[in-house]
């Protein structure tokens, strides 16, 4: 169980190239999900309630592993086959949408009520309704939240290593596989994820004083 400081050197580039990717995964993923997030907690609110909230339920309630393996290997079953990373992106995407619908709904229920008489009142379509006047007030409240799920989708990124995306898990598998040390580069992965992870919780934390202040 020692640990090799040169070893653990000489491997971190490797890692680090892992780490953009996993980045990247992220990054993507999480834009995939606010935006399907937000078409479903909005059509929880149109003639598409039942089937948003069956979508919902059904995501929520099986493990995002099998969401994976689902798309990337049953799928093309069907004649739909996508790349490893568009895969991984789409099924973090589909996957946290699911949580986000349900944040978007609570900053959209604590809209006044009063509001949404208003925009009939003054005769603004559904849509201004929306984007003008729900929307810009239900959506700020929900950042701190937000932030939260884009770091535990940071966290889910190493199920990614399944379908042979080479993110930072997967760099420190391929290590381990080919040196047979273990302690090294999953040891990197902990620091590393620790290193990104921690500021950005400090960050959260920082958006979640400063809208209670308000």
């Amino acid at each position: 169980m020692e640990f090799d400081l040169s070893f653990a050197v000489s491997i971190l580039p490797d890692l680090l190239r892992g780490a953009v990717v996993t980045f990247e995964a992220t990054i993507a993923g999480f834009a995939v999900s606010l935006l399907g997030g937000l078409l479903l907690a909005v059509g929880r609110r149109s003639r598409l309630s039942r089937a948003c909230t069956a979508y919902i339920e059904f995501m929520r309630n099986t493990p995002l592993l099998v969401q994976l393996y689902f798309i990337f290997y049953v799928l093309p079953l069907a004649g739909l086959t996508l790349g490893a990373m568009a895969t991984g992106i789409l099924a973090l995407g589909l996957n946290y949408s699911a949580y986000i619908a349900e944040v978007y709904r609570a900053g959209i229920d604590g809209v006044p009520r009063g509001q949404w008489e208003a925009c009939r009142s003054l005769g603004f379509s559904r849509w201004d309704s929306w984007t003008r006047i729900v929307l810009p007030q239900a959506i700020p409240p929900t950042v701190p939240v937000l932030g939260n799920y884009v770091i535990g989708m940071f966290k889910d990124t190493p199920l990614l290593a399944t379908i042979t995306i080479p993110e930072m898990f997967n760099a420190a598998m391929q290590v381990a596989g080919s040196t047979y040390r273990y302690n090294e580069p999953y040891t990197l992965v902990a620091l590393i994820f620790l290193a990104m992870s921690y500021p950005a919780s400090l960050l959260v934390r920082r958006l979640e004083g400063r809208f209670a202040r308000r």
